[in-house]
């Protein structure tokens, strides 16, 4: 729930979630709370669903910050806990965290390379200040917990299929999923391990509402956010993967004042992205993730949704 501000909500739905029978709970961190302080509040009022950041920026904390907090929800949760990572964005590193946003991919592989070995109770592999004595944590050690990363470009989702347990794309086109897969195969094969790929998490926008017309104008809003709002990367990948005459018809259609419109001609983006319609309708679009190679579609949800919103969209969606 990116844009959500309401702590005693954001808890309160893994709580929900963890009792309707969902898999997981996946937070992710922009500008708002701490998500690992939240998911350890959250961790202490669940018993069985598994719980993890949906994602966190590598820029946000250290490799050491990270593997402290992974132990720690790990430990909090009884095992259950994923740590998610990626590149984020350039507003976020830049404009919030003040870090330079420079060469994001080798940032991200160095974080899960020093991660993982402080996880497995080693000594930190020291890229930076390598005249200091590397150190380990204090605790035991905790190399089960999975690594998940989101990524969309081509070399980010090959590297995924090296280093990662879990792969999750966002803003990607559910046609796409299987050449992404086939990436992924790709980096599986260049780490020395073809047979093993990560697991498939899409991050998929989901907006159920009772009649077709309004869980439309949910969607559309979606969509129209993620490529006015939130700078190029969104905008450019969707260009690469053939959707660029629908891009041109959204950012037309938001100019010069954001409307949070998808017009007709730009439909497929609906289709493609998000997870939509009336409880019916939504089940069978969420049916062709599965059947696109997906293990398991994480469900993005809206912001500010009212409590009976929030109620009707994960009972509406709810595993079976």
């Amino acid at each position: 729930m990116p844009l959500e501000n309401r702590r005693d909500v954001l808890v309160s739905t893994a709580v929900a979630a963890d009792r309707l029978g969902y898999d997981g709970y996946y937070l992710p961190e922009t500008w708002a709370y701490d998500t690992t302080i939240v998911l350890a509040e959250a961790a202490l009022k669940t018993g069985r669903i598994r719980l993890g950041t949906g994602i966190l920026g590598v820029w946000n904390r250290s490799a050491g910050t990270l593997a402290m907090a992974a132990s720690t929800l790990a430990s909090l949760s009884g095992g259950r806990f994923t740590l998610g990572l990626g590149v984020s964005t350039p507003q976020l590193a830049e404009g919030l965290h003040d870090v330079k946003f420079e060469l994001p991919l080798g940032r991200l592989r160095r974080t899960i390379g020093q991660v993982r070995a402080l996880l497995r109770g080693e000594r930190i592999p020291l890229a930076v200040a390598t005249s200091a004595r590397p150190l380990k944590l204090n605790v035991a050690p905790s190399p089960e917990i999975p690594i998940y990363v989101a990524a969309i470009g081509e070399q980010s989702v090959r590297m995924t299929g090296e280093l990662a347990d879990g792969w999750v794309p966002f803003i990607y086109p559910r046609s796409c999923l299987r050449q992404g897969i086939e990436q992924l195969r790709e980096g599986a094969a260049r780490g020395g391990h073809p047979d093993r790929l990560p697991s498939v998490c899409p991050s998929v926008p989901a907006v159920v509402a009772p009649d077709a017309a309004t869980a439309r104008e949910g969607a559309a809003w979606f969509v129209a956010f993620y490529l006015v709002n939130m700078g190029t990367l969104y905008r450019q990948s969707l260009v690469r993967q053939g959707f660029g005459k629908e891009v041109e018809a959204v950012l037309a259609a938001n100019a010069p004042k954001f409307t949070g419109a998808v017009p007709p001609d730009a439909d497929a983006l609906l289709e493609e992205l998000i997870v939509f319609g009336t409880p019916a309708e939504a089940r069978v679009r969420l049916a062709r993730w599965h059947a696109a190679g997906a293990e398991m579609p994480v469900l993005l949800l809206r912001p500010q949704m009212a409590p009976q919103e929030l109620d009707f969209t994960l009972k509406a969606l709810r595993p079976t």
